[in-house]
Order: structure tokens, then sequence, then C-alpha cells
């Protein structure tokens, strides 16, 4: 799941020639992101976008704690993009089709293609959260819950499927467990300014709970 529909852009604007070239490699890209250099930081997180793996998901997340908030957007934009990428060109393929659909409001069909995924390569992680989020949507929290448990399976980084614990157990209120994932959330992506307002508020209303009770 995600916490904002559109995907964040990353304006890639005004790198000198230097910092380009330092990020043309994955190497290079991994060597940049520790660069004193704000610039060379931002292009390296993006390079990574392209070229990662999830290997590079710790190198990531400590970049999605970086002083510069332009090199944290491009660290998360490049999560999502390595886990867009299921290293096979069918599952892709379907995995584009799955997300059009999405896109358009077509849940039984985008579900259909997700399961084939799912069918097709288990170990994908991003197919299960797809359909996770479908399945919210859907209003079925009981099966988005039980796929949001396959992504962090086979993802434990996945900010996306933690947030969408949130929102399910919000909806279903249990609103302890809600707050302990939204602390989840936080722990692996602190810039989830969504979250965090949830949390705010679970933690009001818990508290105002609690004093009822004495």
């Amino acid at each position: 799941m995600r916490n904002a529909a559109a995907l964040l852009i990353v304006a890639l604007i005004g790198l000198v020639p230097a910092a380009t070239a330092q990020t043309g490699t994955h190497d290079q890209a991994l060597q940049a992101l520790k660069s004193a250099d704000a610039g060379a930081r931002r292009s390296a997180a993006a390079r990574l976008g392209d070229v990662g793996t999830m290997t590079d998901m710790p190198a990531l997340v400590s970049a999605l704690r970086d002083t510069d908030g332009e090199t944290r957007e491009a660290a998360e934009q490049a999560m999502w993009e390595i886990w867009s990428h299921s290293g096979n060109a069918e599952v892709d393929r379907l995995y584009r089709a799955g997300v059009e659909q999405m896109s358009g409001g077509d849940l039984s069909s985008a579900i259909a293609t997700f399961s084939r995924i799912i069918a097709q390569k288990p170990d994908f992680a991003e197919g299960w959260n797809k359909r996770a989020t479908l399945y919210f949507l859907a209003g079925d929290f009981r099966k988005s819950l039980a796929d949001c448990d396959e992504v962090m399976k086979r993802n434990p980084y996945h900010f996306g499927a933690l947030s969408g614990y949130v929102q399910i157990y919000i909806r279903l209120e249990y609103y302890e467990r809600a707050l302990d994932y939204s602390r989840r959330a936080l722990d692996v992506n602190p810039n989830l300014d969504g979250v965090r307002q949830n949390m705010r508020a679970l933690e009001k209303l818990i508290d105002e709970r609690k004093a009822k009770m004495i």
C-alpha cells in the first residue's frame, strides 16, 4: 500500500556532470549515497531506483534519514521502483496491466491479475502488496491483512504494507494494533507524515478511552 496515490517525482535539476558520472553504475551509486555533496546523494538515490536490488534496502533506509529532503524523497521513490520489478518479464507485464486496472478502478480484474502474479511468482512481495491494497479498497480487511503478512515475510522494509496495517486496524477499531504498526512504519520511514498524524490521533483516542474506563 501507499500513503499517496501518485508516485513521488524526483527532479534531478542542476546536478553537475561530476555528480552524474559518480552515480553511473550500481557500485558508484552506492558510494555516492555517502557523499558529502547533497546533489550527488540525490542523484545516487535516484540511480538506485534504476539499477538497485533488494540488497540495497539498508542503504536506502539510511538515506530516508538524510539531512537533504530531496535525497529522502529520491530514496523513497527508489525503494518503490526496486520493489516493482520482479525479475521476470511476463510477471512484470502482468504487473503493469494490474496497475492499469487498479488505476482505472476495476478492482475485480486487478485482483485476478495480481492473483495470477502471486501464483506465478509467490516470492514477489509487491504482487502481494498490490492485492492487499485491492482487498482493502474492496472492504475485505481480513484478506488484506493476510496479504500484508505475506508482504512482510518477503520484504521487512515495506513501509507501505506497514502503513496498510494501520489503515486496516483503524477500520476494524483495533486502535492499539494500529498504533503499534504506526510506530513500526515510522521506524522504517520517518517521512510518512500521514502515518505520523494518524499516530497522534490514535494516541489521543486511546488515552480518551482509558480515561473513560477509570
